[in-house]
């Protein structure tokens, strides 16, 4: 069985720092014209191919799962911290939210029109996403699209002991080269369509990577 110990780390700092992650994270409307316009693409690929329901998965607060709901995407979200699908049901009551894993999603095969999972990877273990990513193939409904978005680097493995306003955290964050994210969402049987990497400028410290895959669709 894989060690699935890193998750309770997770779980217990982002339930810390929820509140405060409210007021500091950005919400979708006031994120860089790039970034909004994946997932606009997302969203509008999502909602034409009609193929079920779509998984924010990592959701947060919910305002990116909003956002897609905005578009007239029939989005859910899920999320590890119990707070932050608390703070999210709270926010958006005409949503579903529920509390779960990426490891092992409590949903069935070919069942999602779409997964977003945006800023929600970095905190796996690499030896451990292709077990997620695996997941992402199995929901998914062949056709249905992924988007996943996130930090990315040359393989830094990074320990913070405190976010988001000082609050004490226990959770890693592992930054992965853009080719070795890509590479793992084919070998988990993904067919990769675009990707967009931002690279470090005067407003962003950290490279940031958005890929776009499918799941294929049967013969």
């Amino acid at each position: 069985m894989p060690d699935l110990s890193y998750l309770a780390a997770v779980r217990e700092s982002y339930d810390t720092v929820a509140s405060d992650y409210v007021e500091r994270v950005k919400s979708p409307a006031e994120l860089d014209p790039l970034s909004r316009g994946m997932l606009n693409v997302f969203a509008e690929m999502a909602r034409t191919a009609g193929l079920g329901p779509v998984a924010d998965l990592g959701c947060g607060p919910g305002r990116v799962t909003a956002y897609l709901a905005e578009r007239h995407v029939p989005a859910f979200g899920m999320d590890l911290s119990p707070a932050m699908v608390e703070l999210a049901r709270g926010a958006h009551p005409d949503l579903r939210f529920g509390v779960g894993s990426m490891t092992s999603l409590p949903i069935g095969d070919d069942t999602l029109g779409g997964i977003l999972a945006y800023y929600s990877t970095h905190h796996t273990p690499p030896a451990l996403l292709p077990m997620v990513f695996g997941e992402f193939h199995r929901t998914l409904a062949p056709g249905a699209c992924l988007m996943l978005a996130g930090h990315a680097g040359s393989g830094q493995h990074l320990r913070p002991s405190k976010a988001y306003g000082g609050h004490p955290v226990s959770y890693e964050s592992y930054l992965l080269p853009p080719d070795r994210i890509a590479d793992l969402l084919k070998q988990a049987g993904l067919v990769l369509t675009a990707r967009l990497v931002e690279e470090p400028g005067e407003k962003a410290e950290r490279t940031f990577a958005t890929f776009l895959a499918r799941k294929p669709e049967r013969p």
